[in-house]
């Protein structure tokens, strides 16, 4: 019954379309009808990396979901970045980082219970993640005084940006060489081909960008109906809503018991949002009206560090249990207080 209410409710991203584009709906209901929308397709793309995963293993399963589900985050930062809403976007990216490693992974070791995690191929992601925040230091520490937004930091943005690339590439190519041998496993017999898996991924991504899209533009007059500022919006708000394909994914796939594909979609999300997202964005920004600097306040670049510590430390012993869960989302819940207060 539920996935038939789920197939059912794909219907509501065209609707969304239509509500935007023909009727003209007002700015807090297309926000609720857009952020509905995202809920089954965040689920066909769970369920169509699942499918995906039973041709190529956990691994290379869950870049694919982040990859896939990554897509309409970066189409958010440019279009963010292209409205003159810098800030926002580095909100978007933080939430995004911490709210994979603290919210996505809680609640996927609570959904799943007692499993499985392949600590190896975490740790060079979460390694990645924590020198990616290392590395914002050099253009954060200076945007404390002053204007992140200033020419000299958005200069300074442009090899920080690089060598974040590059080790991006790095850490995906060494962290597929590990899963080369899951990626040999043979499909179960009722799973999709990886071609049709493939379609439906792209299907639904593309879905998820439009509606994406739709949700963004009426955040701000959403935001000013409920009274929350532009930096909240960004970094609890928009960032759940922009991933809501890996949240929803992950959470379904490890309901299911497998909880080795969740974690890595978990934490492969997070990884790429801090080091192929973030400094894609910023560069890509040189050819729009504003550009972006990778400069965080002090908050993000805090939170962005504690969530990598805390997801190192409930999957280095190669266990999923569900009482990290719940110490893992508990801390997000802290942290959402802290964005609140800041």
């Amino acid at each position: 019954m539920a996935r038939r209410i789920l197939w059912a409710s794909l219907v509501l991203a065209p609707v969304a379309f239509a509500a935007r584009y023909v009727f003209h709906l007002g700015a807090t209901p297309l926000f609720l009808l857009s952020a509905a929308a995202l809920v089954p397709l965040a689920w066909l793309i769970g369920e169509a990396t699942e499918h995906a995963a039973e041709h190529t293993g956990p691994g290379i399963g869950g870049f694919l979901n982040a990859s896939f589900g990554n897509a309409p985050e970066l189409i958010i930062a440019l279009l963010a970045i292209a409205d003159g809403l810098p800030g926002v976007v580095r909100g978007t990216i933080t939430g995004s980082v911490v709210s994979n490693l603290l919210l996505v992974l809680g609640a996927a070791m609570i959904a799943g219970g007692r499993g499985s995690v392949d600590a190896r191929s975490l740790r060079w992601q979460l390694s990645g993640v924590a020198v990616a925040v290392a590395l914002l230091l050099i253009t954060s520490v200076p945007g404390w005084h002053g204007s992140a937004d200033r020419h000299s930091l958005v200069v300074a943005s442009i090899p920080v940006a690089i060598v974040m690339l590059a080790l991006y590439l790095w850490i995906t190519v060494k962290n597929l060489r590990i899963h080369r041998d899951a990626a040999r496993a043979e499909p179960d017999v009722h799973a999709w081909s990886f071609r049709a898996s493939l379609a439906i991924l792209s299907g639904a991504t593309l879905a998820t960008a439009f509606v994406s899209e739709i949700l963004v533009h009426s955040l701000q007059a959403f935001g000013e109906a409920v009274g929350l500022d532009e930096f909240f919006i960004a970094v609890v708000i928009v960032a759940i809503v922009g991933n809501a394909a890996e949240h929803g994914g992950a959470i379904v796939i490890a309901k299911r018991g497998n909880t080795q594909l969740a974690t890595e979609i978990a934490i492969t999300s997070s990884m790429q949002v801090a080091l192929f997202v973030a400094p894609l964005a910023a560069l890509a920004s040189f050819a729009l009206p504003h550009q972006l600097s990778l400069a965080f306040r002090p908050v993000e670049i805090a939170t962005m560090a504690l969530a990598s510590g805390l997801a190192w430390l409930v999957t280095k012993d190669g266990k999923s249990k569900r009482w990290e869960g719940f110490l893992l989302v508990g801390a997000y819940l802290a942290v959402v207080v802290a964005y609140y207060l800041s």
